[in-house]
């Protein structure tokens, strides 16, 4: 083994390709999709690096088209989780033990396949599986992931670094130890990246993996097993266990070796998880690491001060950028009566003409939803507004769900600030605004930081530096990511540590330190140089 100290380069986040016409990458991109779409490709459970067929199966589809089946995959159930465990417990020791500069090489070297001759194909992968626009799929399954890939090592050196003071005499030292057991990583359909960082995160940091991926996101999260795979991956490190929440989730919630969960996905979701696991914490091995990202009811704020035009493109652009179906998407808005008219014209008339329809198009803005129980659950909310009389919708409002899961950005106004649709999480393409009296600052700031219980995002906008100061102390606990005349969308790995707290998680930032430093367990190393050689002190010479 080396004994020199390797250095890690500061990194750089990952450049965004334009997709212009007639771009080389426009081109290649084209080339591939054309390739996956003529298809249908098998996906089998990975298990200590070995494919398991089950029999079980079910489809992945085009949400945008969804009698287009990309591909049938096999479905885990207790017997895969108990063999995935036993396959992460043999992969433990030696990968757990593993030198730090071994670990981050399987994630530098995806990074640059990723970057390199993998781009297409998971980008691909994305626009299909989950109708991601080729920018919103470019800025997720490409840039974002790959700057996880390069900056989780960048920190994990640092948090080696960080290290005790040490006495004249003794020296002090700390070990970062991976946890005892395996990491449950329970990821979600609308970020590629997520589904390539919740496994690999605690990976990095020497623990093993039991993955499951959401079901409507297994084609893309497949072709990220497979590139962890080629970049070196370790049999049994991450095992792949796509399957109905309930037949995974259950027998890992009872399992004794279970040390961890890194999660994203809905709040419900992970209470529940959270439950199990307080019911069950005596038959654990040790505590286990409860890390989570859920929901939000993420809010975009005028002062009568903000600028109209660049408030109204961050509504547009923040609320319906992937339909919405972002934890960070803008989804309710409060508008001073003063700017109100000017900003329903212009919101009306940039909203109305937003293209949809096939990623496949580059000329689109949008997409379909995710599938027929979103497309339902979303439509079931744009309902509720028709027929409520405290609600007016200014535009959209429509769904077709005929040949793709499709639904029109909606703007609804509502006169009632604890309207539904100001309070619960939609997910979906759904912007409710609440209209105040210029006056009535300080009482719509609390209106703001009360109506939801969530606390992911958050955006103000004003153009008096004292207000924007003044907004954003009142609204300090609102959101974990506050956006200051900017959508509260597109945090960047290594610049916005993503995450938020209240009932939108555990607020352990995704993408920093904080997170990688959760799926350690410390030892502290004290060492005397020269111990004493008799129990006797000082003060026992004399009475």
């Amino acid at each position: 083994m080396s004994n020199a100290i390797f250095p890690l380069a500061a990194p750089v986040n990952e450049p965004v390709r334009s997709y212009a016409p007639g771009s080389p990458e426009k081109k290649s991109l084209k080339k591939r999709l054309d390739e996956m779409l003529a298809e249908e490709i098998e996906i089998p459970i990975l298990i200590g690096g070995k494919e398991v067929r089950t029999g079980d199966t079910a489809k992945a589809v085009c949400p945008h088209d969804h009698r287009h089946v990309l591909a049938t995959y096999h479905q885990a159930g207790a017997a895969e989780v108990e063999a995935a465990a036993k396959a992460a417990k043999a992969a433990w020791r030696e990968w757990s033990e593993a030198a730090w500069e071994d670990r981050a090489a399987v994630l530098l070297r995806a990074a640059d396949l990723l970057a390199g001759p993998w781009r297409d194909t998971v980008n691909g992968a994305t626009m299909l599986n989950q109708s991601k626009t080729v920018f919103q799929a470019e800025i997720d399954s490409a840039c974002e992931l790959i700057d996880f890939y390069r900056f989780n090592p960048y920190f994990m050196r640092h948090l080696y670094t960080d290290q005790p003071w040490s006495a004249p005499g003794v020296w002090n030292r700390v070990e970062y130890r991976s946890l005892e057991g395996f990491v449950f990583a329970v990821s979600p359909f609308n970020f590629t990246s997520i589904g390539g960082n919740l496994p690999t995160a605690p990976a990095l940091m020497g623990n093993t993996v039991l993955w499951k991926p959401a079901s409507t996101a297994v084609y893309s999260n497949y072709f990220i097993m497979k590139l962890l795979q080629a970049a070196g991956l370790p049999d049994g490190v991450v095992n792949f266990l796509p399957g109905k929440a309930s037949k995974v989730g259950d027998p890992v919630l009872a399992h004794p070796d279970l040390a961890g969960i890194h999660f994203t996905g809905s709040t419900p979701v992970f209470q529940s998880m959270w439950k199990t696991i307080g019911d069950n914490i005596a038959q654990y091995r040790s505590y286990p690491r409860i890390v989570g990202e859920t929901g939000g009811k993420n809010f975009v704020f005028a002062h009568p001060s903000a600028d109209v035009e660049s408030y109204v493109t961050a509504l547009a652009r923040g609320s319906f950028e992937y339909q919405g179906q972002k934890c960070s998407a803008g989804s309710r808005a409060y508008v001073p009566k003063s700017l109100w008219p000017r900003v329903k014209e212009l919101l009306v008339e940039q909203v109305s003409s937003l293209d949809m329809g096939s990623p496949l198009d580059f000329r689109n803005f949008m997409a379909a939803v995710i599938d027929e129980p979103s497309f339902n659950r979303i439509m079931g909310y744009i309902d509720h507004a028709k027929s409520s009389s405290e609600a007016e919708i200014l535009t959209g409002g429509k769904g077709d769900k005929s040949a793709g899961y499709f639904i029109s950005p909606t703007v609804v106004v509502t006169t009632d600030p604890r309207f539904k649709l100001m309070r619960e999480e939609i997910f979906g393409p759904v912007l409710t605004v609440y209209v105040y009296d210029d006056g009535d600052l300080e009482q719509t700031l609390e209106l703001v930081d009360t109506t939801s219980p969530y606390a992911l995002t958050g955006a103000i906008f004003a153009e008096d530096r004292k207000v924007i100061a003044h907004l954003t102390a009142a609204l300090r606990h609102a959101a974990g990511n506050f956006y200051v005349n900017d959508k509260p969308t597109g945090a960047v790995v290594g610049q916005q540590p993503f995450g938020g707290a209240r009932a939108s998680g555990t607020n352990d930032k995704a993408g920093s330190m904080a997170n990688l430093l959760r799926w350690t367990s410390q030892r502290a190393i004290k060492e005397s140089f020269v111990p004493p050689k008799s129990y006797a002190y000082p003060h026992m010479g004399e009475e």
